[in-house]
Parts: C-alpha cells; structure tokens; sequence
C-alpha cells in the first residue's frame, strides 16, 4: 500500500460580510465586534450581504464581469484571491498543472423577468404559447447558459489560467464537504499535486429565499446568534466565497512556499436523519478522527447553520466530545456550499494565530487552548449531509 502523503493549505481567498481577506474577517471575529446583517432589505428575512466592492483586482476584464452573474464574479475574484496567496497566480507552469474542484448550486434567476411573465400569464388565454414567447425573447443563451455552476470553474479557468482537470460539486452543504474530501485524497494518494478547491454562493436574493423558506428554513423578524434561535431556528443566508489552494507537502517545499496548515483527514457522510441518525454519523466521525486528537491544544469550528433540529444534533454531540468551541455562522451567515470551505480558511487563521475568536452565541464553549495547534471543522447540512476536517499546525 502506497503512504499517504501530508496535504498542506497554502492559499486561502475569504470574502463574506466582514470584508475582503482572511485577515480581515479573523480581526472582527476576534474583537467580537457585534455582527453585520441586513433585516431590512429582505424583510422579514435576515440575510448577510458582501459589503459594496469592485471586482477589478481579481478580474480586471469589465467584458468578463458583464457575462458573470454575482455569484460566479464572487467565486472568480477568491480563486484569485487564494492563488494569489499560494504565490502561484500567473504562473502559467503551475496553473497549467493544477486541477480544480468546486462546490456551486445553480445561478441566478431574473426576477424582473420571472415576475413579468407571471402577471402576463393571467391575462393571456394562450398561456402556453405566451411562455414559450417570453422564454425566447426575454432569456439570452448566455444568462440560460449562466445557471450551470460547472461555468465557475470555466470562468476560473479562463480569467486564472487554471486549467488542469476540473469537477464541480452540487448538493448543498455535503458538496462542500465532499469537495474538500475527493481534494485533499486525491494529493494524499499521489493523484495530484496541486488543487484549487472552494466554492461561491449568492445567498441574498429572493429566488433563494423563495426557495428555501417554502421548506419553513429561513430566519425572519429578529436576529439571534446561530446557538440560540430556539426551536423553531432559522437560517440566514449570506453571499460567500471561500477557495484554498491544496498541495502536497513535497511540492510546496520544493517551490519554497509555506503552509497556512495540514488538513490531515476529511470525513463526509450522509443518511435519512431519523431518530439520531445525525448525531451518530458525527460520533462516527470523531471516532475516527478522535484518537489524532492533542486535547490540550485542540478547538472545534462549527459550521451550524441555526436550522433545527440539525443545529441541536450538532450541538448535543460537540458537548460530548468536549473541545471548545466557536460558531462562525453568527458573523458571516450560511453559504450552504461555500461554508465549509469558508471555515476552514478560518480555521486555519486559528492556527496560525494559535487560538480562538470570541464566543459567538451560548453553544460557544470552552476557553482558547494555549498554543491551539489543532482545529476540527464541522458541517452539518441543513437538510442532509455531515462532515469533519481536522487542520493541523505544521511545525
């Protein structure tokens, strides 16, 4: 049997509610600045929103920016910002070399056109042939063609050069997880040397709301930390992107770059979440991962959404396991796809830092170990799906 080799981060690109850069979104997580949402643009639903910015660094080209809808110039401008990071941006030798993997739901709807054709629709008796009319001439190939989320990572591929093989992830949080997954196994196994791994979500925008508050899962009316929504819960969706750069420990000693951390095991798994059935997928989990664990200098970053009843089967198992531990989803909302991904740049901000950010909400337990040198990041999927990572601190 082959030895599995050490996967190392390398890049990290982070853009949420707190601003640009991972540095950025550690600094207010850290003073506990008091979160940023938004409850009025999308009354009664609590949504966080990127902060006004231009995508001109990452994509210089404007003709580029015009055929993107946001959720794709989101996800372009962090792969920018991650291989920016790895020291690898325009360096055509390396990009030509790297595979991509990204975790994305289907694009954007045009509401002005949806609710067009709705109020024709009941003043036509023809409906058929007036859908038909209004879906020729209203939708251009190019916004039809923009719903596909494996055109990120075409956009990445053009505007970054990024053009080793490519997969695209669909299904929510689990795609998120098993993104990471197939990434950090494929370099462990040999498979690869170097990944661009992450997603972009475009959470503040009514067709999502739509969507996802026909399933009762939308936080409305009055803000809360993730922790203590109460039974009824709630999520509030957020615009993200997060992208880390993966490389196999050889590789990046051998051009000189440095790691942000090792992500040493990925777990995912998925079941019907009935009578515990989520609680004993994570047990599972940590019964792999547990005996690596250095408890002293170990931390848990959630990826709890607020949602029940999958917040309080997260919850229920981290307080068996005992580590601290800290939610993001307070600060920088729910990016479904994205928030894995986005925790783990965050986790790996810990570790450099070597400790915690303030507690978030009442299931934020525990005090910063001294010298945290380990971080477990957890996602559990609103509806299905639950996965673990274990970063590590490369000494």
């Amino acid at each position: 049997m082959t030895e599995r080799r050490e996967v190392w981060i390398t890049g990290v690109g982070l853009l949420t509610c707190l601003g640009e850069g991972l540095e950025t979104a550690w600094s207010r997580l850290e003073r506990g600045d008091p979160p940023v949402y938004d409850d009025k643009s999308f009354a009664p639903y609590i949504v966080h929103q990127l902060p006004a910015m231009s995508f001109d660094k990452h994509i210089p080209k404007k003709s580029d920016q015009r055929q993107m809808e946001t959720w794709q110039r989101v996800g372009v401008y962090t792969a920018g910002m991650a291989l920016t990071d790895a020291g690898i941006a325009g360096n055509a030798e390396l990009l030509d070399r790297a595979d991509m993997i990204v975790a994305a739901g289907g694009g954007e709807r045009d509401t002005a056109v949806d609710t067009a054709i709705m109020a024709g629709m009941r003043n036509t008796n023809t409906r058929g042939a007036f859908l038909n009319e209004r879906l020729m001439s209203d939708l251009r190939p190019t916004l039809f063609l923009a719903q596909l989320p494996n055109l990120l990572a075409g956009n990445i591929s053009l505007v970054h050069g990024v053009v080793g093989s490519s997969r695209t992830f669909m299904g929510e949080e689990a795609a998120g997880v098993d993104a990471v997954r197939v990434a950090q196994a494929r370099i462990a196994a040999g498979q690869s040397e170097l990944t661009l791994v992450g997603g972009a979500y475009h959470g503040t925008r009514w067709d999502v709301l739509l969507a996802f508050e026909l399933g009762g899962v939308v936080l409305k009316d009055k803000f809360a930390p993730v922790w203590d929504r109460g039974p009824g819960g709630g999520i509030a969706f957020a615009t993200m992107g997060a992208f880390l750069v993966f490389e196999s420990s050889a590789h990046a000693k051998a051009r000189g770059a440095k790691p942000r951390a090792r992500i040493s095991q990925v777990l995912s798994d998925r079941n019907a979440r009935k009578g515990g059935e989520a609680e004993a997928s994570l047990r599972r989990q940590w019964n792999a991962i547990g005996p690596q664990i250095d408890r002293p200098h170990a931390a848990v970053i959630s990826g709890a959404s607020g949602f029940e009843p999958a917040t309080s089967s997260e919850r229920s198992v981290l307080k068996e396991i005992g580590l601290p531990v800290r939610n993001t989803g307070t600060y920088i909302g729910h990016g479904v796809d994205t928030q894995f991904m986005a925790n783990l740049g965050i986790g790996c901000a810990a570790i450099e830092h070597g400790r915690l950010f303030a507690p978030t909400g009442s299931g934020d337990t525990g005090e910063s170990p001294p010298g945290l040198s380990q971080v477990v990041v957890t996602s559990v999927g609103n509806w299905r799906g639950e996965g673990l990572a274990l970063l590590e601190r490369v000494n």
